[in-house]
């Protein structure tokens, strides 16, 4: 029996963009803050929606800084994937927190549009305003980084939430400014939370994806197999594996069937290496292990399965 692997020292896709996570939390920090002091000054509740979700905002690009932080720590004995994983439960930390503040602030908004109060429209506009820019340069921040990690994209998501929230409450701004109705800032709140909630949804299902170890986005395995039964001197393959670890870091493990002549003539290691350089030459995989075995061996565990 031989076994091939490679070493669990892989860095994962967010520790690359830990600069642009810690831009946008103190571009966030001040945004919240001039949005919580407008939102009190102006009457505005859909300031102050949009202040929570920039609070879930922080704690979740700080959640995911942290997690970047432990997932950068070297693997152990008793962790050999070291703490890859911390950055998907941050996701899932942002996912749930996300999801909650999204059906707060509906029922929020919809008590303000049941009982309206008066808002000072013009600084309401100011305010929202600032929380627009503010937006667009974190999105721009994270927007390199949101299609390699989970954690970015969570922390990107989010601020597209508050991009669209901000300009919510600018149209609702103007809208009073204009008209004087005053409804418009609770309907603003409603648009607010039904922007969060299915953004919230999708980052929670792909999280539920790595969690529940599913074969990662764009790996055939049924491809994965005609390629490993092409590699010469293999006879077949069984008990194939793929799952991801963390953004960008997929496995894969599998049982592969040679012939005893070629055991014994010692080359294994060369069948080791093509199947390896097959996978990550074909499928971006880096991390194999593959487990050679006569196929008498094969049928037995097909038998007892």
């Amino acid at each position: 029996m031989s076994r091939g692997s490679h070493g669990h020292g892989h860095a994962t896709a967010a520790q690359a963009h830990r600069g642009r996570l810690l831009g946008v939390l103190v571009l966030t920090l001040v945004v919240l803050v001039v949005e919580v002091v407008g939102g009190v000054l102006s009457g505005s509740f859909a300031l102050v929606a949009d202040a929570g979700h920039m609070l879930t905002d922080a704690a979740g690009v700080g959640l995911a800084l942290g997690a970047t932080a432990l997932a950068a720590r070297p693997a152990t004995a008793t962790r050999t994937f070291g703490w890859q994983r911390a950055e998907i439960l941050a996701a899932l930390v942002n996912g749930l927190v996300v999801a909650a503040v999204g059906v707060a602030v509906i029922v929020g908004g919809v008590t303000r549009i049941a009982s309206p109060g008066e808002v000072e429209a013009p600084l309401m506009l100011a305010v929202a305003v600032v929380g627009l820019v503010a937006n667009a340069v974190g999105l721009a921040l994270l927007r390199p980084g949101q299609q390699e990690s989970l954690t970015v994209r969570g922390a990107y998501l989010e601020v597209l939430g508050d991009l669209l929230g901000s300009a919510a409450v600018v149209v609702a701004a103007v809208v009073v400014l204009a008209t004087g109705f005053v409804r418009a800032d609770g309907i603003a709140s409603v648009l607010i939370g039904l922007l969060i909630v299915p953004r919230a949804v999708a980052l929670l299902r792909e999280v539920g994806a790595v969690l529940l170890e599913a074969t990662p986005r764009g790996v055939d395995l049924d491809a994965v197999r005609a390629h490993i039964c092409r590699v010469p001197g293999v006879l077949g393959v069984h008990d194939l594996h793929a799952w991801t670890i963390t953004s960008g870091v997929p496995v894969l493990s599998a049982h592969v069937e040679v012939p005893d002549a070629l055991l014994s003539a010692g080359e294994a290691g060369r069948v080791l290496d093509d199947l390896r350089h097959c996978l990550a030459g074909h499928f971006d995989v880096d991390h194999c292990t593959f487990q050679l075995e006569p196929p008498s061996s094969g049928r037995e565990q097909h038998a007892h399965a």
